[in-house]
């Protein structure tokens, strides 16, 4: 199973150097699981920078895979994570969707690069 960060996902929609990394987990939508928190931070980014036409269709990819809502025992499993490694909210919401499913965590984001489960990939 894999989850991909906003970071990942926003890189394979620009078609950055990292995109064909990220392309696998993506494409693989059988093994792909999906937080409503990366829906809204791509959604968001999109809409900002191309218009929400754009930032719709991007949504309706992430939307292949298997969504995952937030509930109350990955909302503490998440604090837990953001005290213990000094992670911003949507990424220990991103983390611990990932250990919940016992997932592969793709991201390009640097606040995750020593953290077990993670596949770092450094930005081109």
């Amino acid at each position: 199973m894999n989850v991909v960060d906003s970071s990942a996902w926003l890189e394979y929609f620009a078609d950055g150097p990292n995109a064909s990394a990220f392309a696998k987990p993506i494409e693989a939508i059988d093994d792909l699981i999906v937080p409503t928190l990366a829906i809204y931070e791509v959604f968001k980014r999109v809409c900002s920078q191309r218009g929400e036409d754009d930032a719709l269709r991007a949504v309706a990819q992430l939307e292949q895979g298997k969504i995952v809502d937030l509930d109350r025992a990955t909302a503490l499993a998440a604090a837990r994570l953001s005290l213990d490694h000094r992670l911003p909210m949507a990424d220990s919401v991103i983390l611990a969707t990932a250990i919940e499913h016992q997932a592969v965590l793709w991201t390009q984001d640097t606040t995750f690069c020593d953290i077990a489960g993670v596949r770092y990939i450094p930005k081109g």
